[in-house]
């Protein structure tokens, strides 16, 4: 039986325009409404979703939100932390030699501010000004020594194609690497994963997976569809995504895809 509904942000619950449209709104409040936990499960900083969580009304009780690719999991009303996974300074050592070698800038963030790695230069994710973290510029030197979420590479992507085409196995074996965005690269603690947040979450109230449903289109999601009892992936995800995913939505992220999947399996009326 579902009672636990994650869901992806960009191009999954939010159309192109960043914007939940109505329809998706409805649906995911009358579900909220009817007992089942709605959950934001995205790579955004928890700043940056704030706006969703109070338009989708989840704000009760026993309301959370995964953040960072899972490796953060907070209670939506007092912020208190219920899980929380990163990495530290020395950690980033061998990605920072790595981006300083082939000239990629790079973003290491904690839960709360953006460090941009000055002698790399600018990158498209900190040019964005949309993350809603506090932005840094220091040089890797400086870094704080704070428990970090995140490093990760912005880059127009066609660029970005060819570095992940070439990166070394060393960094694969060192982080778990996502491609959160068409134009970002992700590098996370090995053992951070959505799904890993979303387990956190479900044990919190004593279920598994076979309560779960999950929707997501990209990468980052490949592993919450996989396991999830219900997982579901855009028509507009990824191949991959969809390859490991028990149904796909007949509408995309602009067609409000989420509510028209929900109202078929929910029979909402």
């Amino acid at each position: 039986m579902i009672k636990m509904i994650a869901l992806d942000l960009d191009n999954t619950l939010l159309d192109n325009h960043k914007k939940i449209s109505e329809a998706n709104v409805a649906a995911l409040q009358r579900l909220h409404q009817q007992g089942l936990k709605i959950v934001l499960c995205t790579g955004r900083p928890l700043a940056a979703i704030h706006p969703y969580i109070a338009q989708l009304g989840l704000t009760a009780e026993t309301d959370y939100t995964i953040t960072f690719n899972g490796g953060l999991v907070v209670h939506n009303a007092t912020g208190e932390v219920l899980y929380q996974n990163g990495l530290h300074k020395t950690d980033f050592e061998p990605l920072y030699q790595y981006a300083s070698r082939y000239s990629l800038p790079l973003d290491i963030l904690d839960f709360d501010q953006d460090f941009q790695i000055k002698e790399l230069g600018p990158s498209l994710y900190h040019r964005a000004k949309k993350v809603g973290v506090d932005y840094f510029p220091v040089t890797f030197k400086e870094l704080p020594d704070n428990l970090f979420s995140t490093a990760l590479v912005s880059i127009k992507p066609t660029m970005l194609d060819a570095v992940n085409q070439q990166l070394p196995e060393a960094l694969f074996s060192t982080y778990h690497v996502v491609r959160s965005q068409p134009h970002m690269l992700e590098f996370l603690s090995p053992e951070v994963d959505k799904i890993v947040g979303i387990k956190a979450l479900l044990a919190r109230f004593n279920w598994d997976t076979s309560n779960l449903m999950t929707f997501g289109d990209a990468e980052n999601d490949f592993h919450m569809i996989q396991q999830a009892g219900e997982g579901v992936a855009m028509i507009n995800g990824q191949l991959d995504v969809k390859a490991v995913a028990d149904h796909i939505t007949t509408k995309d992220n602009n067609e409000s895809g989420v509510a028209d999947y929900l109202q078929r399996y929910f029979e909402l009326v």
